[in-house]
């Protein structure tokens, strides 16, 4: 006898910047009656969840703007869209679906000032392998022996790129998590090893072309977090778990980042 799965919590726009989602994927019931249970796909490592994209859209986003993700994996952002009623482009190095576009994040091809709304979620260094081709920014190492150099200038011309197709007063959103690798030939317990501030570097990459909106902490539900031999051994080896990801969002603002000066105001929203 199959089991059926239970009805979801039903969807709410958050109001606190520490968010915590119910779940990856919401229930959503399109035109036609069809029921849906999953945006993109569940084996795709490192999706975003689906629960974050829609806060973001219901806050920063109208029905006719169009939203564009230049990192879309297995397509969340697609589905999410759809779901709301949102115009989207999703691209990706190597597509996974036929409504995803192949295209590189530092060199999208759409005009300048075309779109509405930018997300991203980019690879965190080299901790997922995601694809085979040798253009990949998940390729880059933060913590390499060029000190990073190497991925941070590709986040920025990817940054720059969601800067450039962005209508001016619009809204980018970013979410990524530091990153810690062990060193190689510790002593047991030392905590030795290379961590990456990947979220504070980036911000601080973003903050050259937009002005800060907030900064949103999400509990990540990686399920490394709950096994109890990951637990033991950060303990024992003296190294955190990642326990959130930063979700920044910012806003395009030209006039303000170009014409107030050094200590410039954003503007009420």
């Amino acid at each position: 006898m199959s089991r059926v799965r239970s009805e979801r919590p039903p969807l709410r726009v958050f109001p606190t910047t520490l968010w915590e989602y119910p779940s990856q994927h919401y229930d959503w019931t399109d035109a036609d009656g069809r029921r849906h249970v999953m945006q993109g796909d569940k084996d795709y490592a490192g999706a975003t969840p689906s629960w974050v994209i829609w806060q973001l859209l219901m806050r920063y986003t109208r029905e006719t703007d169009r939203v564009v993700d230049p990192f879309c994996g297995s397509g969340t952002t697609i589905d999410v869209c759809r779901s709301l009623g949102r115009p989207v482009k999703g691209f990706d190095l190597v597509p996974r679906r036929a409504d995803i576009l192949q295209a590189d994040a530092r060199k999208l091809p759409l005009e300048d000032q075309s779109v509405d709304f930018v997300f991203m979620d980019p690879p965190y260094s080299t901790h997922i392998d995601y694809s085979d081709d040798p253009r990949c920014i998940g390729k880059l190492d933060a913590a390499g022996d060029d000190g990073g150099r190497a991925y941070y200038a590709a986040m920025e011309q990817a940054i720059g790129e969601g800067h450039r197709i962005l209508k001016n007063r619009r809204y980018f959103a970013l979410y990524v998590s530091d990153s810690w690798r062990k060193l190689k030939g510790a002593p047991a317990g030392s905590g030795a090893g290379a961590f990456m501030p990947i979220g504070f570097e980036l911000f601080a990459i973003m903050r050259r072309k937009f002005v800060p909106v907030d900064i949103i902490s999400v509990v990540r539900q990686n399920q490394k977090l709950d096994k109890g031999n990951w637990r033991k051994t950060a303990v024992e080896e003296n190294f955190f778990l990642r326990g959130f990801n930063y979700l920044f969002i910012m806003k395009k603002v030209d006039d303000v980042v170009q014409g107030a000066g050094k200590h410039g105001r954003a503007p009420r929203r």
